[in-house]
């Protein structure tokens, strides 16, 4: 009704057993938060929830409403006035009927002989016994017949004797116009009404309407239900620790309280005047959603919106988009942070500070090749492969601060061309020589004509042709697949959202790089069969044994480099330590391939 929801509703057994009270105070408080309890029951069985409750002590806990079978009765609170202690109760409004008053006082042995308990009533009021067949106790002294009701003993009269009055009266004019409508001009039953269906009679009484004994109105609904009108009382422990029951308002069709009744008149338990809360279930905090109990719609439980759920509404918790994650209190989504390798990153200054220096070796050999280029040693060494060797040095030094920079169009375009293009170029040029030297000496093994296409020309248009392959594939990928930049969020949305980062990189896919790199190593795989095969070559041919240790050890960086570059667990840092691992692998690459 209204706002008002049941969260619990028990039964007292008919023939509770031992504990039984104990169990239905333990239910209660299974929703501790409802504490207004509604009980119909009987005075002993008020009274024996109210020790249970004093005896798990919960005393002040309830807020009882009691019905009018507790009223303001003593017996239900008697010796449990601190369990009680704030109860709110009901008694049918009711009136002292002076005329009934008039009339009991009046009555005596002589004159009241039709009322067969008339005489227990009398012994059992003034204490007295009425001949032989009076109590058996001898101490009590004979009845006289002479004892005056409320002169002798105490007397209050029944506070439903209006009700009884009423009921009676309704009856009459029930019969009355009934008569009037059966048996008009009739003395007497007439043979219609003597024959009268039971359910026509409860029609006449439901339709009666005629001021009552107390002159308050008398009719009935509908339902056959006479007005409500109730006494309300609360059960107060006044300050001189005295329990009594103290009228704080009426219900007559509608609530009516005393006034200032919710800040004086009205006192809970401790003394305490606010008014008490009585609800099932609290209100959940943000970012948790209420779980309704079935069948009872103000009880539920709170549960919080789990990893990338945010509170909709009380009810519901939704995902947040993709490159988003809830906020601090779970009512909302925020954008995932973007986070990129920066360059003052420490991950970005170790590989940077290497390069550097790989480049200023670099350059300093190059310099020194162009300054003493016609000398017999450069020109021993076969100067134009070693520039070319050298370039494809600097390539993989110098592509370290592209896969440091920010991504965007144009850097990514440069990543995929210069990705595989260091390494390519400096395999060519080491196949091409190593594959020279393996002609020459098998050549010379046959006879003593030098072998086709050896002479420096012939040595850079073999480089060149192996290096367009690469490139050629490059400008494949960039047909098919146009370079752009992404955020990747799928592989940094971790259990916990607070730990959610969305990672800007180049849109290169772990088969594009593979396709990329492929090339390059199917030349160091190639060279380094060369390399095995020319591990024989006379000593004064110094470039063998050199390139041969140069590929040995490329594939065991290659044979490292591959496992980490794929197998890095999916971190945030997962494409900074894959970028700087590729930088790493060029740098130990470039640094083996400068010893030649």
């Amino acid at each position: 009704v209204g706002s008002v929801c049941i969260a619990q509703s028990l039964k007292i057994p008919r023939e509770p057993k031992p504990g039984e009270f104990d169990k239905i105070i333990k239910r209660l408080m299974e929703t501790s938060n409802a504490r207004a309890i509604i009980i119909f029951a009987n005075e002993d069985d008020i009274r024996r929830v109210l020790e249970a409750a004093k005896k798990t002590n919960h005393s002040g806990h309830f807020l009882w409403i009691g019905s009018d079978s507790w009223g303001s009765k003593i017996a239900p609170v008697y010796q449990q006035e601190e369990a009680a202690e704030g109860a709110v109760t009901i008694l049918p409004k009711r009136a002292s009927i002076d005329g009934f008053d008039r009339f009991f006082k009046s009555r005596t042995l002589a004159n009241n002989r039709r009322n067969v308990w008339f005489a227990e009533f009398w012994a059992e009021n003034f204490g007295c016994k009425l001949g032989p067949h009076g109590k058996r106790n001898s101490n009590l002294k004979k009845c006289t017949g002479l004892e005056r009701i409320a002169k002798d003993s105490t007397y209050e009269q029944e506070g439903k004797v209006q009700f009884v009055i009423d009921a009676v009266y309704a009856m009459a004019y029930a019969l009355h116009i009934m008569h009037k409508d059966l048996c008009p001009g009739y003395v007497g039953l007439c043979p219609r009404m003597s024959t009268i269906d039971g359910k026509e009679l409860l029609g006449y009484i439901r339709n009666v309407n005629f001021n009552g004994s107390a002159g308050t109105p008398v009719t009935f609904n509908e339902n056959g239900d006479a007005p409500g009108r109730y006494d309300i009382y609360q059960y107060q422990i006044t300050n001189k620790s005295t329990a009594e029951y103290k009228v704080i308002g009426h219900w007559t069709d509608h609530l009516y309280l005393n006034k200032a009744t919710t800040v004086e008149d009205m006192q809970w338990t401790s003394r305490e005047h606010s008014n008490p809360a009585s609800v099932c279930s609290i209100p959940c905090k943000p970012g948790e959603r209420k779980k309704t109990v079935k069948g009872v719609p103000c009880c539920w439980h709170c549960e919080c919106c789990e990893g990338y759920h945010y509170q909709v509404d009380e009810l519901t918790c939704d995902l947040c988009p993709f490159d988003q994650r809830p906020n601090a209190n779970r009512t909302g989504c925020q954008l995932i942070p973007i986070v990129k390798l920066e360059w003052h990153s420490p991950w970005a200054i170790v590989p940077m500070f290497i390069a550097m220096l790989g480049i200023i070796a670099t350059t300093f050999v190059i310099v020194t090749f162009v300054r003493y280029n016609d000398t017999p040693i450069v020109r021993a060494s076969g100067r134009e492969l070693s520039y070319v060797l050298l370039t494809g040095i600097f390539f993989c030094y110098a592509i370290t601060f592209l896969m440091i920079a920010a991504p965007d169009t144009v850097v990514c375009s440069f990543r995929r061309i210069f990705l595989g293009l260091g390494m390519c170029i400096s395999y060519a040029a080491l196949l091409t020589k190593t594959n020279r030297i393996h002609r020459i000496f098998e050549e010379g093994k046959k006879s003593v004509t030098a072998p086709k296409f050896i002479s420096p020309a012939s040595q850079l248009v073999i480089t060149f042709s192996l290096i367009s392959l690469q490139l050629l594939g490059v400008f494949v990928w960039f047909a098919v697949d146009p370079p752009h930049i992404i955020i990747d969020y799928g592989e940094q949305r971790t259990l916990d959202p607070e730990n959610a980062k969305g990672v800007l990189k180049c849109d290169i896919s772990d088969l594009s790089l593979i396709c990329s790199l492929g090339y390059s190593i199917l030349l160091m795989v190639t060279c380094t069969v060369y390399a095995i095969k020319t591990r024989g070559v006379p000593e004064t041919f110094n470039e063998a044994k050199p390139i041969g240790f140069t590929m040995y050890t490329t594939c065991i960086i290659w044979l490292a480099f591959i496992p980490i570059f794929f197998g890095t667990s999916q971190s945030t840092e997962r494409v900074i330590s894959q970028k700087v691992t590729s930088i790493t692998q060029y740098n130990m690459l470039t640094s083996v391939s400068v010893t030649i």
